[in-house]
């Protein structure tokens, strides 16, 4: 059975589709106070979600584009809070720098050592990832716990990333956790509330490994 539609794409061109989708968002958002180095992570997060008032509730540390282009350049890991951050990531771009893309959620150890101190793996993956980690990237779409387990780790010396993309979606600690990773003075790119997730995690870093290539 065949199924006909009267609509017809603009485009079918990939580049086109993107470029044009570019144009139509800088358009629709119209004037910020976003830097020039910074928009291209905007963007990029609004293109993923098509949600402008997440867009614009997006904030930056001072050296956040300065410190996340350093970490790719000088092959750093990035550790991605879940897989589904994990797999959207651009990897060529990462390796290209000698850098690596990795999740900890699921490995044997964290998930016993999770079970035994009765928590989340995602508290137990952080714990791991920082003594793996010094100077990377730590991408967190998904659990806020991860983000304050990491605050706390950053707070106490124990953990040292080269940026923080802190944007974890949710109901329960997700716009508290964003709230106290902005109260830090470490490179960080953040968003005011619930909103957030994989998409806007894996986006930041895309723009962030793109300008890194440039």
């Amino acid at each position: 059975m065949e199924f006909h539609t009267e609509f017809k794409p603009l485009t079918v061109q990939p580049q086109e589709i993107e470029a044009r989708s570019f144009e139509m968002i800088t358009e629709e958002l119209g004037p910020h106070s976003f830097t020039e180095e910074q928009y291209p992570v905007v963007q990029r997060v609004i293109h993923a979600s098509a949600d402008f008032e997440l867009g614009r509730s997006l904030i930056f540390h001072k050296d956040a584009i300065r410190a996340g282009i350093e970490a790719v350049r000088s092959g750093k890991i990035v550790v991605a809070d879940v897989q589904m951050v994990q797999v959207g990531i651009s990897k060529p771009r990462i390796e290209k720098f000698g850098g690596d893309v990795r999740v900890y959620i699921s490995d044997p150890d964290v998930m016993a050592e999770a079970k035994r101190l009765d928590t989340t793996r995602a508290i137990v993956s952080i714990r791991k990832a920082v003594k793996e980690a010094e100077g990377g990237i730590f991408a967190i779409g998904n659990a806020p716990t991860a983000l304050l387990e990491l605050i706390r780790l950053v707070k106490e010396g124990a953990a040292k990333p080269g940026l923080v993309i802190g944007v974890p979606v949710g109901f329960v600690s997700a716009a508290e956790s964003k709230e106290e990773l902005a109260k830090l003075d470490i490179p960080f790119i953040t968003n005011v509330g619930r909103k957030g997730g994989s998409p806007v995690a894996v986006a930041a870093v895309n723009a962030i490994s793109l300008l890194a290539d440039r």
